[in-house]
């Protein structure tokens, strides 16, 4: 197995291995969905994602890492990177990738972590009814120690 190179050690890549590479990321951009523009709308507070495919993807800015705190003329600046494959908002170093996006995935580990966490201590009147209908039969059963 050959060994990593030492970080002054030159790396010599082919030109085979650049075409090869090349052609990669064409096949990628051929087929991946990827972002056609990126627009604030500020009436909704969402971020509005055109796709290549025709469809639209609309996220609450506020699930956003990075854009919590944006002003409004910062968050008009989104622009869309990597030949499609990301969007950034430079004014506020936030960057995001399309796939994630399309995954659910708004930030780092941390960030979602918290989202998750808000979420499921969200109040509604579900929420408070059920808890009422559980309490009146006695509430959660206790642990049994083993």
């Amino acid at each position: 197995m050959p060994q990593k190179p030492t970080p002054r050690e030159s790396i010599i890549i082919s030109d085979a291995e650049i075409e090869a590479a090349r052609r990669r990321y064409a096949e990628r951009l051929r087929t991946e969905p990827l972002a056609t523009s990126v627009r604030y709308d500020e009436p909704t507070d969402k971020v509005v994602i055109e796709m290549n495919n025709g469809a639209t993807l609309i996220v609450p800015r506020l699930l956003m890492q990075g854009l919590t705190d944006a002003t409004t003329a910062q968050l008009w600046r989104g622009a869309v990177a990597g030949s499609g494959t990301c969007l950034e908002w430079r004014d506020v170093d936030a960057d995001f990738t399309i796939i994630s996006l399309l995954g659910g995935v708004f930030g780092g580990k941390r960030w979602m972590a918290e989202l998750a966490r808000r979420a499921g201590s969200t109040p509604s009147a579900a929420k408070a009814a059920a808890a009422r209908r559980n309490g009146a039969k006695g509430g959660r059963p206790r642990k049994v120690a083993s």
